[in-house]
């Protein structure tokens, strides 16, 4: 083995001491990439450090700089240094975290990791979590203990019986949701028919006002009530202090998105926006943004354990179970599973308490910093300033023609430069450029350089139209 893996930790490291001059954005066709990797199935093997080599050579020019420090299009984190570690041991020990008997080691690493997450988080000291693979699978994770508790309380064993002849269940929501909430709903045969967009304020947050109403018009439904903890285009919060104890009054369950916005818990400074979200039923957060974990690692928190282990749990007989041990099956979708917990303990032994706070105020700081320098050039306006770390801004034609279009031509030319990298999104409306920062790499010296990208990609636009 050791020739193979050799050839790829050198290789790794010289990916990634290459991130801060290598172009950020691709620009690689799929017809390249495709006739160099879509080679004829072959009867004989080949050997591993060849293999390693050629797959090397096949995907270059192929790889997001996404780890680097001037990736903003997405909420995208890079990777720490012992959680990177910790990931490339986690495939060499290729333990299977399913149940304690097969990964003792990943078992309880979970167990002390998901414990220092609550502490961080804020959250009671007795909710049940769960490592997953995204937000996608813990907010599945969560539905699917609101799902149990709310049609057990009504007389329904939706595990044994199904969803055919039980209660319908009402979900409220925000206008402003993440798509992977809708996902899961599919996932778990809610129906997105059964989603309730209610309307949310100039702030992004969903109202009181709104909330109340939603509810007093049906008093009788099962109902899941979904919060957000870091809108994905604003960074905009529910305000939890109010909408929680409103839900709750009514006996709906509360789940919150906090895919990244969980994590100004961990700052002193951002804290106040996540005020009163310890109310809530359950909790769903990534690991791969904020945190900055490799893919894929995301968290799933629920204030009632009896809820989240019976929709979760399985047992059969030759499913070997130590007594004192917390099994992974019990609180998770997956059977077999990567021990996903190694990279998320490493990250915050590397990190701290201090750490992981300096991190987050760190990018939400450069957020307003490229904001800042984008609203000094010409034809720029800001749609929406930084509340942490996402904001929106929007590139005005100079001949007042078409400012969507000239937004959506300013993204592709600013990523044509391969300085730094955004993404386009539509918000109220509006065609906007998205600014995420969440990287752990990105610097000042990144954020000056990719203002300057910004200006000169908008300056040749202009001169070219």
């Amino acid at each position: 083995m050791r020739a193979a893996l050799d050839s790829a930790a050198q290789r790794a490291l010289q990916y990634l001491e290459a991130l801060d001059d290598a172009p950020v954005s691709t620009g690689i066709a799929s017809s390249v990439l495709r006739g160099r990797l879509k080679r004829p199935l072959a009867d004989a093997g080949v050997d591993p450090e060849q293999v390693i080599s050629e797959l090397v050579w096949d995907v270059d020019g192929g790889l997001a700089g996404s780890t680097g420090g001037r990736f903003f299009a997405w909420v995208h984190g890079g990777a720490l240094p012992a959680a990177l570690a910790a990931d490339w041991l986690t495939s060499a020990w290729d333990q299977n975290a399913g149940i304690y008997a097969s990964a003792p080691a990943a078992t309880v690493v979970e167990e002390v990791a998901g414990a220092w997450l609550k502490e961080i988080f804020g959250l009671p000291a007795e909710a049940s979590f769960a490592f997953v693979s995204g937000c996608q699978m813990a907010h599945v994770t969560c539905i699917a203990a609101a799902r149990h508790s709310l049609l057990e309380s009504r007389g329904w064993d939706v595990e044994q019986l199904g969803l055919s002849g039980s209660p319908r269940i009402r979900l409220l929501c925000g206008d402003q949701r993440h798509g992977t909430i809708e996902r899961a709903v599919r996932l778990l045969g809610l129906g997105t028919g059964n989603l309730e967009n209610l309307k949310t304020g100039a702030d992004g947050g969903l109202t009181p006002a709104a909330l109340e109403q939603a509810l007093d018009r049906d008093t009788v439904s099962p109902t899941i009530v979904f919060l957000q903890a870091g809108d994905v285009n604003t960074g905009a919060f529910d305000a939890f202090d109010r909408l929680i104890p409103i839900a709750r009054s009514r006996g709906a369950w509360v789940h919150v998105d906090g895919a990244f916005g969980l994590w100004a818990a961990a700052s002193p400074r951002y804290r106040h926006l996540i005020s009163g979200i310890a109310a809530a039923d359950s909790w769903a957060t990534d690991g791969h943004k904020w945190l900055n974990v490799p893919y894929d690692s995301a968290y799933a928190f629920v204030a009632h354990p009896h809820a989240h282990r019976a929709a979760m749990s399985y047992g059969t007989s030759y499913l070997a179970r130590e007594g004192e041990a917390r099994e992974p099956i019990d609180w998770n979708p997956e059977w077999s599973r990567r021990a996903r917990g190694f990279s998320t303990y490493a990250a915050i032994r590397e990190l701290g308490r201090s750490g992981i706070a300096a991190l987050v105020e760190r990018c939400c700081e450069h957020a307003r910093a490229i904001v800042a320098g984008i609203e000094r050039l010409p034809y720029t306006e800001v749609l929406s300033a930084p509340i942490i770390n996402q904001a929106l801004v929007r590139f005005l034609d100079p001949r007042g023609r078409d400012h969507d279009r000239h937004t959506d031509d300013a993204i592709a030319a600013i990523v044509n430069t391969g300085e730094a990298f955004f993404g386009g999104t539509t918000w109220r409306g509006q065609r906007a450029m998205r600014i995420s920062v969440c990287n752990w790499r990105t610097s000042e010296r990144d954020v000056h350089r990719t203002v300057e990208a910004v200006g000169r990609a908008l300056a040749e636009l202009r001169a070219g139209s």
